[in-house]
């Protein structure tokens, strides 16, 4: 999967460092996936939340944290939309961020 953008998790990381490791983890993981399909993801993170508007939920550092992503299986584009505490994750409407 090409990933959009790397730099929206290292800002994170840089404020929040205890997420680095897992960031980094999920985004190595996902550089080599090959999801056509939502199932697909779910097959590899079992954990994942898949929403609509193309949205999935990770849980990131054993659901400390959250990051949305919107994917176009089509052209394996994953989109960094959102990473954040859970409390940042309240605030917003991952269907729509």
């Amino acid at each position: 999967m090409r990933i959009i953008s790397k730099s929206t998790l290292r800002q994170f990381w840089e404020n929040y460092p205890e997420a680095k490791d897992s960031l980094r983890a999920w985004h190595e993981e996902a550089l080599k996936a090959d999801w056509a399909t939502p199932q697909q993801l779910k097959t590899q993170f079992h954990h994942a939340s898949i929403l609509k508007n193309s949205r999935v939920v990770f849980n990131i550092k054993g659901n400390d944290y959250r990051l949305v992503v919107k994917i176009n299986y089509p052209y394996r584009v994953v989109y960094i939309r959102f990473v954040g505490t859970h409390s940042q994750y309240d605030k917003i409407d991952a269907e729509t961020i």
